[in-house]
């Protein structure tokens, strides 16, 4: 038999592209492959001169290894610079870091101590830098992500730092910055500053407390009621607020205007006591004291205005010895406490605006609590205590003096650092800010102004970011830039002594200062002697400590980066900025406020945000519950490229699901395609199409219909990446590989494929439409699974052709498919075809399970059809049976479409041993025992004509 088998050979071929990916293994060897060959490079010759486009990198923070997020981050992005490179542009891809700041300080003061000299923590943090940079670009390399990994760019880059210091310059010279006191985001634990970005919430527990504040002028709250005089005893104004910590800093109070506010006659412990109240919160307040009382006469908020109390500690010591005007805000409110709110000027961004609008100086203004949290020692009760552990103590000391009225404790949310996770205050401190609306100098538009203008012209995926970024700058306060840290771009002014003034020759000096870090990195700034650059002057004038915020590092990089040293790569505005969705109030935020007080544009065309990956439960990933997926550990397992996949064909605009059970369906889906690859390889393993390709107008009809099912596709998936839409790329390739091509077209070929002559045209057109599909199927794959389309490209693509492309598929655009002329005609037939075969493919197999036949070509099919559909399956002729998989089709014409029907019959022919059909004419040629005529013609004869299938 076997001897048989070997006389009469069907054609299989076979491919050097193994059924098994073995991705773990083999990528990265790839990756070496990658590096050593300059893949990068061989991209950048064969797209130059085309039109670029810019995805420019947000920076990764310098510190600790990549976690999933940042594998979402990068992959992204790297799907979207090839599908673009692919597309016929020059996409470079310039990967980049973000260098100073808090996190590596704090990195060297736990390793090294605190209390290191300047130059030592600088020297030390710029290693550390490097070293964390290595590190996460050989994980970042691991996924597949080709880019300018020789040359990125680092914040920490000697030029980078001086040109920051130079947009510093010229956003000073523009008249946007200035220096002020203001109650500025302060962590005790960063000892600086923070950013807007840097605040998150959580619940906070505190005590809540009604305090009364003393009358010091009767006379005038009795004319404010409309009364000759005030009735017996003791009189307080009440406020309530949930920061004790905030009651010795006290220097005003607040009502509003047009609220009504009641004067509450009511006895405490036997005594008579007057409270005022607003009206509203008089029945609610006096049950929350547990008192009884009523109201004597009430006013607007308006006639208070000026009057003068006492600060409830002012007969305890002479420190607190003040008075507390009221002053009316329409920022109060009467959804809780009494409708009064305390004001410490130094504490509340409201406050500190009330209180200077009604002219309190800066230097008026109570500053008692210290950078480290404990108040100043000259504070009376409460020196040297942190703001925390005084809570109680000012309770304690308000009730000995017989203000409180009432403390309750209370949950809350409350400002946060993001980093030490700690509780952080607003903390009047001497800060430079870009103001948001503050004339330029030139007369122009306030920065708030153009940076929503800038939002209005940015194209956002998915929408929804527009109004949250609008949001977020519609009502953000002025940009706090310095910081007090070691580890920064230094705002490298010189400041008078006495006046506190810049040096008159500032914007000149900064450029001086530049020109030097440009040698030497900030660490010049630190070794700068004064006389060296100020001569005389030198002894008026000290250097200014602080750094420039790290947010102004990675948010002017538009500058630094694409118009500096990656100048050439790059070109302003970028087409596309790509991060997570809480870079709307970080680095997207940033970068609009920069480039629109360089520019007056936004430095971006477009923003895309992703969302961040949470479990298979929808879970946040945390290391205590033991649900983080390391990218490290995909790729070690089951490949980058399943990873890469996953990426895709997760809708990113919201949480990205990954688990164990994911990564399964994710590695199925892969297998699918890849299997589909290999049979498209092997059967084109034989084929070179400058000698065998069919021309179309001679190819079968459904070859036909294949190269223009494929051309659809394409077209939808080129859309879907003109919108960086990966999921529906994904969604559509996984359905056409195992519908359009696994259980339709290759289906039907293989009959084709495998028992016609090998070199006949029937063969040849089938083989042609298949080497047009792969040409386009690897492509479109090729930004996604990366790996496996170089791996197929360098066997599909032929001696030739692989010299052609400088051995990489990414050198290529998308495929040109040759033009169907009837395309819609056939997509339409080959759709209702496809239906009708459906409906004959599952008689079939309830017949095989009822055990009439064992496969379906084993059956012989009567199809009974009438009009359309009769004409519609008459037009393939005898092909009907290889479109349907079976021995034999015969076609009846009935009258209607009641009377239709399939009728599926065994068949009573012998079975061919090439090609399985079961015909009548097997052994019909005695030279040729076994196989059927149709196998004769095809193997010894003039083979036989097929026209459709």
């Amino acid at each position: 038999m076997s001897e048989q088998k070997n006389k009469y050979p069907v054609n299989l071929t076979d491919t050097a592209f193994p059924m098994r990916g073995d991705l773990a293994k083999r990528e990265p060897k790839w990756v070496k492959e990658w590096q050593e060959r300059k893949l990068y490079e061989r991209i950048r010759k064969a797209s130059a001169g085309r039109p670029k486009f810019i995805l420019h990198d947000g920076p990764p923070y310098a510190n600790g290894d990549i976690h999933i997020g940042h594998a979402v981050n990068k992959i992204l992005k790297d799907m979207i610079v090839k599908a673009r490179n692919m597309a016929g542009f020059d996409a470079q891809y310039v990967p980049g870091w973000d260098c100073h700041g808090m996190p590596i300080e704090i990195q060297i003061e736990k390793q090294f101590g605190k209390h290191l000299p300047t130059e030592e923590v600088l020297r030390k943090s710029r290693a550390y830098a490097s070293e964390q940079i290595e590190r996460q670009k050989k994980d970042f390399e691991r996924l597949g992500v080709l880019g300018q990994w020789d040359r990125p760019y680092k914040t920490m880059d000697f030029s980078n730092e001086a040109e920051e210091i130079r947009v510093l310059g010229k956003i000073l010279e523009k008249g946007y910055v200035f220096r002020g006191l203001k109650p500025v985001n302060w962590c005790f634990d960063c000892g600086s500053a923070l950013a807007e970005a840097e605040v998150e919430y959580a619940d906070k527990r505190d005590p809540a407390i009604d305090v009364g504040f003393p009358f010091a002028e009767p006379g005038k709250v009795a004319r404010a009621f409309g009364l000759d005089k005030l009735p017996e005893g003791k009189g307080y104004i009440v406020i309530w607020t949930t920061t004790p910590w905030t009651i010795p800093a006290n220097q005003a109070l607040n009502v509003h205007p047009e609220h009504r506010y009641a004067l509450v006659k009511t006895s405490r412990n036997g005594e008579p006591v007057l409270l005022i109240l607003a009206a509203e919160l008089v029945q609610a307040c006096l049950q929350r004291y547990g008192l009884e009382g009523e109201i004597v006469a009430t006013c607007l908020g308006e006639a208070l205005s000026m009057i003068n109390f006492k600060h409830p500690f002012a007969d305890a010591d002479p420190g607190y010895n003040r008075l507390s005007p009221v002053y009316v805000g329409t920022y109060v409110t009467l959804d809780t406490g009494t409708g009064i709110v305390h004001s410490a000027p130094a504490y509340g961004l409201d406050d500190f605006v009330s209180c200077k609008a009604h002219g309190m100086k800066d230097d008026e203004i109570l500053k008692p609590v210290m950078g480290d949290g404990k108040y100043a020692s000259w504070l009376p009760f409460f020196g040297g205590m942190t703001i925390w552990e005084a809570s109680k103590p000012i309770c304690a000391k308000l009730e000995e003096v017989g203000s409180l009225f009432k403390l309750v404790m209370f949950d809350h949310s409350y400002m946060h650092c993001w980093r030490h996770k700690t509780p952080i205050i607003y903390r009047a401190t001497s800060q430079w800010f870009a103001g948001m609306d503050v004339k330029p100098k030139d007369g122009g538009h306030t920065l708030r102004e153009t940076a929503l203008a800038g939002i209005e012209a940015t194209d956002f995926f998915p929408g929804w970011g527009k109004a949250r970024l609008h949001g977020m700058i519609a009502n953000r306060p002025d940009w706090t830039l310095s910081r007090q840290r070691q580890w920064g771009v230094p705002m490298a002014f010189f400041v008078h002594k006495e006046t506190g003034e810049l040096h008159p020759r500032t914007p000149e000096l900064l450029e001086e200062v530049a020109r030097r870090v440009e040698q030497h990195g900030i660490e010049a700034w630190q070794a700068l002697d004064l006389k060296e650059v100020l001569g005389a002057d030198a002894d008026m004038y000290v250097k200014n400590k602080d750094t420039l915020d790290v947010w102004f590092d990675s948010g002017s990089t538009h500058q630094t980066v694409l118009r500096g040293s990656h100048a050439q790569e790059s070109q302003f505005p970028a087409d596309l900025y790509l991060e997570g969705s809480d870079q709307h109030r970080g680095w997207f935020h940033s970068s609009l406020l920069t480039s629109s007080m360089l520019n007056g544009r936004a430095p971006y065309k477009a923003l895309l945000t992703h969302g961040f990956v949470v479990d298979g439960e929808g879970k946040k990933m945390s290391k205590s519950k033991g649900n983080v997926v390391a990218p490290q550990k995909v790729s070690d397992t089951l490949g980058a490229e399943i990873l890469r996949l996953w990426v895709a064909s997760t809708d990113y605009s919201g949480e990205l699901s990954i688990s164990d059970e994911i990564l399964k369906r994710v590695v199925e889906a892969y297998r699918r395609i890849r299997n589909t690859l290999r049979f498209l390889l092997s059967n084109t393993s034989d084929f070179d199409p400058a000698k065998d390709a069919v021309p179309l107008a001679d190819m079968s009809e459904i070859d036909r219909y294949a190269i223009a099912r494929m051309a659809q596709l394409q077209a939808e998936i080129l859309q879907h990446f003109e919108v960086y839409e990966f999921h529906p790329v994904v969604a559509k390739l996984q359905a056409y590989c195992s519908e359009d091509l696994g259980g339709f077209y290759l289906d039907i070929l293989k009959d084709r494929l495998y028992t016609c002559g090998a070199t006949s045209r029937a063969r040849r057109s089938a083989q042609t439409a298949i080497w047009h599909i792969t040409q386009a199927l690897l492509r479109l794959m090729a930004p996604i699974m990366s790996f496996t389309a170089e791996e197929a490209w360098a066997v599909f693509a032929g001696e030739q052709g692989y010299k052609d492309s400088d051995g990489t598929i990414f050198t290529q655009t998308y495929y040109q498919l040759p033009a169907v002329d009837d395309a819609e005609a056939l997509l339409g037939k080959f759709a209702a075809i496809r239906d009708i075969r459906a409906g004959v493919t599952k008689q079939l197999e309830e017949v095989r399970v009822a055990g009439g036949i064992g496969s379906s070509l084993q059956a012989e099919v009567e199809i009974k059809a009438s009009g359309e559909k009769h004409a519609l399956l008459q037009s393939l002729g005898d092909d009907l049976k290889f479109v349907l998989i079976t021995s034999q089709a015969t076609l009846t014409q009935v009258a209607s479409e009641a009377e239709e029907a399939v009728v599926v019959t065994p068949s009573s022919s012998q079975k061919c041993e090439r090609c399985w059909h079961y015909r009548a004419d097997v052994n019909a040629h005695a030279e040729h025992p076994g196989i059927c005529g149709r196998c004769v013609s095809n193997l010894f004869g003039a083979g036989e004509a097929r026209r459709h299938a």
